[in-house]
């Protein structure tokens, strides 16, 4: 056989594998190739991450564009700050919520499975109702406390107003999205986020700016557009957990409250959602710190240079993804070893993708920015931040998977410790230190990044070595 007829096989082994990893074929992720397995479910997961950043990204483009697009863009960068406590609360459900639904599948228990999931649900109502009702009574304070600017509280309460107040929606997508991952069914989480999107990206400018009958709305309709796209892809899920021929399928038989699993899945969940308020709280002291050492101009450029990180760190989070789904599912077939060299598979392939990344943001950090903003001030600072966080992006990439590895075994205490050595006493004393006391003001806010994400994947890999999360049952 020939080069060229190895390498035609080759690349039409690969674009098979896709076409299969996409469509959400059902397999048994316990058995056979430890690379086959990760490839097929991190293309999904990848493409569900890329579009959960669009979200973010559309608004930040379209409103880019309006008038006063400085406090247009703190508006929706310091919202997006004050959310990620949302964020926060459905990861860390959703997280208890993927390792228990893996677990139960790696079992081959589908009907545990899915009692787990609605389970879960009942919790993340009953969380998100409250932070919902806080959110649209208390917008205009919301931004006050994150040190907006007068003009930029006046122009940006509708907007967060709207966003805070379908924060049950967030909720969902997110918590869906999990149980979907648990089971396997990554293809399932991908789509629902990509029906979410496309309705986002047509209402966005339409609500903005306006067409034909329907009025403009400006930064508000952006609000509104997120809200609406959002809602139509959780119909989307609730149908195919319902009704649908997905891995993972709900009855009626499983809204009853089921108090032991209930029980359990708080356990997981209380500890991962302090995980990442930990570092979501973290992230709104250093857009705080930016926006009273820099202004408006310093404020927009960090948000936006975050959005951008965001978008391109989503990759690495969609392999890591897979990582938890085949840690949970192999100890779940009392796999241990499988389960371990499955993150180790996954973290060489993120350290790669993001090493690629870093090269593209060190050397294209200006052309990249310039898309989304042409104000110099913003841009300047933009650049600055892109550059300097992504010296940390291999790190980033490894660390991510190493976490998601112990959330996936249901050992959520471990990485919470570590969230809490690496922002509370690295990251945040750092940036302070750095903006305040040498005067660096946000530079130094951007430096503290990659060196306290550096200090985390050192201390992840450390502990995951030891192996305890082998041992945890749920």
């Amino acid at each position: 056989m020939s080069n060229d007829t190895i390498y035609t096989n080759r690349i039409s082994y690969i674009f098979n594998l896709i076409k299969r990893a996409i469509k959400g074929e059902q397999q048994d992720y316990t058995v056979g190739s430890i690379r086959r397995a990760v490839f097929m479910l991190a293309i999904p997961m990848i493409l569900e991450m890329v579009m959960e950043s669009i979200f973010a990204l559309v608004d930040l483009y379209f409103v880019g564009h309006l008038e006063r697009s400085s406090h247009a863009i703190q508006t929706v960068g310091l919202t997006e700050s004050v959310l990620t406590i949302i964020y926060s609360l459905a990861i860390g459900i959703s997280m208890a919520a993927t390792a228990m639904v893996a677990r139960r599948i790696g079992e081959k228990n589908p009907e545990g499975a899915a009692n787990a999931g609605v389970q879960s649900l009942i919790i993340s109502l009953t969380v998100t109702i409250t932070i919902s009702t806080f959110g649209l009574i208390y917008a205009d304070d919301i931004l006050r406390l994150m040190g907006a600017e007068s003009e930029t509280i006046k122009l940006g309460t509708p907007y967060t107003r709207i966003m805070m107040g379908s924060s049950i929606v967030i909720m969902l997508l997110f918590l869906i999205n999990g149980i979907f991952r648990g089971a396997g069914d990554a293809s399932m989480a991908m789509k629902s986020l990509f029906v979410a999107n496309i309705c986002n990206i047509i209402l966005c400018p339409t609500l903005i700016y306006g067409i034909g009958p329907i009025p403009a709305f400006g930064l508000t309709g952006a609000a509104m557009a997120t809200a609406i796209g959002r809602s139509i892809g959780v119909c989307y899920q609730l149908y195919h957990l319902f009704e649908g021929k997905s891995i993972i399928k709900f009855k009626k038989k499983h809204l009853k409250p089921d108090w032991p699993v209930i029980r359990s899945l708080i356990g997981i969940a209380s500890p991962g959602t302090f995980q990442f308020i930990i570092g979501s709280c973290s992230w709104i002291f250093l857009a705080q710190l930016v926006a009273t050492t820099g202004k408006d101009a310093a404020s927009a450029g960090y948000q936006t240079a975050i959005r951008v990180v965001i978008f391109f760190i989503l990759p690495a989070w969609g392999m890591s993804n897979a990582a938890a789904t085949l840690v949970g599912q192999n100890l779940g077939a009392k796999q241990p070893e499988r389960a371990e060299l499955s993150v180790k598979r996954t973290a060489k392939y993120s350290a790669i993708f993001m090493g690629v990344v870093s090269l593209l943001f060190l050397f294209g950090a200006e052309t990249i920015i310039s898309f989304f903003t042409k104000e110099k001030a913003v841009v300047d600072y933009a650049v600055d931040a892109l550059r300097i966080i992504s010296t940390g992006y291999i790190f980033y990439g490894i660390g991510m998977v190493m976490i998601n590895a112990f959330n996936g075994a249901g050992d959520t205490w471990t990485p919470t410790w570590i969230s809490l050595f690496g922002f509370w006493v690295i990251q945040i004393p750092l940036a302070y230190l750095l903006a305040k006391y040498f005067e660096l003001g946000p530079l130094g806010v951007f430096i503290a990044i990659p060196v306290a994400e550096t200090v985390i994947t050192i201390t992840s890999y450390i502990l995951f070595r030891r192996g305890k999360w082998k041992l945890v049952k749920i």
